[in-house]
């Protein structure tokens, strides 16, 4: 009797560590499917997007995870054979550096135009 119930335990220790794995797996699926650009339908996440290269896409990433590849490697994966366009979230490399830093120049000279009328605008008044 022991022994029926240990195996029972086991059976559902393992049930239960197999679908905590699969929803987790599927969690770190939509994640990646979310940052990748369809490449057929523009400005569409291939989450989203319902394309025959969109569904390739699907079970390609599906099949790499099941594998055992970590979220990185799926998009090492992807950017070798895409290529860097595919991400939504590029990486900062010598390729991306101005697409990184534009934003924070733009910023920068904004503030520093506004501060300046400020300044000028105080001084004109007094």
């Amino acid at each position: 009797m022991k022994i029926l119930k240990t195996f029972i335990t086991l059976f559902l220790f393992m049930s239960f560590s197999q679908l905590h794995s699969n929803e987790t797996n599927n969690i770190l699926k939509n994640k990646i499917l979310k940052n990748i650009r369809c490449l057929i339908c523009q400005g569409q996440s291939v989450y989203d997007s319902e394309s025959d290269f969109a569904s390739s896409i699907k079970l390609i990433v599906d099949r790499k995870i099941n594998e055992g590849l970590k979220e990185e490697y799926v998009y090492e994966f992807l950017r070798e054979k895409y290529g860097d366009w595919i991400v939504y979230d590029p990486q900062l490399n010598k390729k991306t550096y101005i697409l990184w830093l534009l934003p924070l120049l733009l910023f920068l000279f904004g503030g520093a135009i506004i501060y300046k009328k400020v300044i000028i605008n105080k001084n004109n008044k007094t």
